[in-house]
C-alpha cells in the first residue's frame, strides 16, 4: 500500500482488483464516474482518462524509439569510422605510416582534439621519433595494469601523460589513456586529450576505445616486428 493512501482507499482498490466482475454488474457507473484531468483544470470521464493515459504512453514510446534510432545512427557512424581506420592500418607498411594514420584518423575522423602516442622501445633501424621519448617506470607499470582504457579528469598521478600534448598541456581537462599491447605486455600508450571536463569521464563506455587500441596495437606490432 502506498503510504499516502488511506486504509479505506486501499480496501476499495483491493476489492476492485479481486472482483473484476464489479463493473460488469454496474456498467452504467463507468460512464458516470468523473475523475480529475491529469493536467488539472477540469474533470473527465474514466474512458477519456484512459485515452489521455494511452496518448501519454504513446508519446513516451515515440521518444524512446527516437532515442534508439539516434543511438543506432551514432553507432553506425562509429562503425564506419572504425572500418576506415582498420583499412588504413592494414594498408600501412611502415612504422611512420602507422603513427601518422593513428594521429590522422583519431584527430580528423573521430574529432578528438589532441592525440599523443608513446612507445617504450625503439627498433635499432628506426629513426628517433617523438613517440619514443622516455617515459617513467611508474607510467609503464600503470600501463601494464590498464586492462580497459582510463577515462577521467587530469590528476596529479597522470600528469606526465598530459605533458605529451606539448603547448596545450596546461589547457587539458580530461583524457583517455589506452594501453598498447603486443601479445599481452604493454608496449606503449595512446593519450587522448580535451579541454572539456566531460569529454572523457569515468563512467563513459570504452568499447570503441578498446577496439581502437587493439587495432593500433596489432598494426604497430606488425611493422615494428618487420623492422627488426
Amino acid at each position: 500500500m502506498n503510504v499516502s493512501e488511506s486504509p479505506k482507499a486501499a480496501q476499495v482498490a483491493g476489492y476492485l482488483q479481486d472482483h473484476p466482475q464489479f463493473f460488469e454488474q454496474y456498467a452504467d457507473l463507468l460512464a458516470d464516474i468523473r475523475i480529475p484531468h491529469p493536467h488539472g483544470g477540469r474533470t473527465i470521464s474514466l474512458s477519456e482518462r484512459q485515452m489521455v493515459a494511452l496518448r501519454e504512453k504513446n508519446r513516451k514510446l515515440e521518444r524512446n524509439l527516437a532515442e534508439l534510432l539516434r543511438f543506432g545512427e551514432v553507432n553506425d557512424a562509429l562503425g564506419e569510422k572504425m572500418h576506415r581506420f582498420s583499412v588504413a592500418l592494414v594498408a600501412a607498411e611502415t612504422l611512420q605510416a602507422v603513427l601518422h594514420l593513428v594521429r590522422f584518423h583519431l584527430c580528423d575522423d573521430f574529432a578528438i582534439p589532441h592525440v599523443a602516442l608513446r612507445l617504450w622501445q625503439r627498433p635499432e633501424n628506426i629513426e628517433d621519433l617523438p613517440e619514443f621519448a622516455a617515459t617513467s617506470e611508474a607510467l609503464q607499470t600503470f600501463a601494464e595494469t590498464l586492462h580497459k582504457p582510463y577515462c577521467g579528469p587530469v590528476d596529479a598521478t597522470l600528469q606526465s601523460t598530459v605533458s605529451w600534448f606539448g603547448d596545450v598541456a596546461a589547457h587539458i581537462r580530461s583524457q583517455a589513456l589506452i594501453a598498447l599491447r603486443n601479445g599481452g605486455g604493454a608496449i606503449g600508450m595512446i593519450a587522448l586529450g580535451s579541454e572539456e571536463v566531460e569529454r572523457f569521464y569515468p563512467d563513459m563506455g570504452t568499447l570503441y576505445l578498446e577496439r581502437l587500441g587493439e587495432l593500433a596495437s596489432a598494426a604497430l606490432a606488425r611493422v615494428t616486428h618487420s623492422a627488426l
